[in-house]
C-alpha cells in the first residue's frame, strides 16, 4: 500500500509549475493544518468538473451557462478579443484596459500535434461575430509559432467577413533593459513603434 504523503506529493507535483519540493511543502502544509481545510480543499477539487462549465458564448470557464462578462451590458458587444487560454483572459481582465467581449480557444493550431481548425471551434466564433455584428477582433494569442499560425488563420477567415482583425502589440516590457532583451523582441518593438 502506498504511503499517503508520497501519494499526495506525487499528485501535487503533476500540477504545472510545481516541482517535487514545492509539492512536499504543500502536502505538509495541508497535513499540518486543520482537517476541515483539507476536507474543504478535497471537496472543492472533487466537485470542480461538475460545478464549472464553458460559457455558451465565449467558452471561458463559469458556473453558469453564460458568464458574467458576456452578460455585462456595459461591455462593447462589437469588439471581441480572442485568447488561447482562460488564464490569458484573466490577465487581460486584471489590466482593465479591454472593455469588449472575449472568445477562448482553449488551444492553438498545431498540425504536428493534430490540432487543426476543426479542433478549435472557429465556426462558433465566426457565427458569434456575424450574429453580434462584431466590427473588430483583437487576436491576443501568444507570440509563438502556434500563436502566430492561429492569428494568421483567424485573420484570413475574418478578411472574408469584412471584419477588422488586429493583433496585440509586442515589444519591451515597462522598465525592461535593451541590453538583456532578445533579438526577436527588439525587432518587434522597432516594428511596432509609434509617434511621440
Amino acid at each position: 500500500m502506498a504511503d499517503p504523503i508520497t501519494e499526495l506529493v506525487g499528485l501535487l507535483s503533476r500540477l504545472p509549475g510545481v516541482g517535487e519540493r514545492t509539492a512536499a511543502r504543500l502536502a505538509y502544509h495541508v497535513l499540518g493544518g486543520s482537517p476541515d481545510y483539507a476536507h474543504a480543499l478535497g471537496q472543492a477539487l472533487s466537485e470542480i468538473h461538475g460545478r464549472v462549465r464553458r460559457c455558451e458564448r465565449c467558452k471561458n470557464y463559469t458556473s453558469e451557462s453564460v458568464c458574467r462578462i458576456c452578460l455585462d451590458p456595459r461591455r462593447d458587444p462589437h469588439s471581441i478579443c480572442v485568447v488561447a487560454r482562460p488564464q490569458d483572459l484573466a490577465a487581460l481582465e486584471r489590466g482593465s484596459a479591454f472593455r469588449g467581449h472575449y472568445y477562448v480557444l482553449h488551444a492553438l493550431l498545431s498540425p504536428l500535434d493534430g490540432i487543426g481548425p476543426d479542433a478549435l471551434d472557429f465556426a462558433s466564433l465566426l457565427t458569434r461575430i456575424r450574429e453580434d455584428a462584431v466590427t473588430e477582433v483583437i487576436v491576443a494569442t501568444p507570440l509563438s509559432v502556434e500563436g502566430e499560425a492561429t492569428a494568421l488563420f483567424l485573420a484570413q477567415e475574418l478578411r472574408a467577413l469584412g471584419v477588422r482583425c488586429t493583433r496585440i502589440a509586442s515589444g519591451l516590457p515597462h522598465g525592461g533593459e535593451l541590453e538583456y532583451t532578445d533579438q526577436v523582441t527588439l525587432a518587434r518593438a522597432l516594428d511596432g513603434r509609434r509617434e511621440l
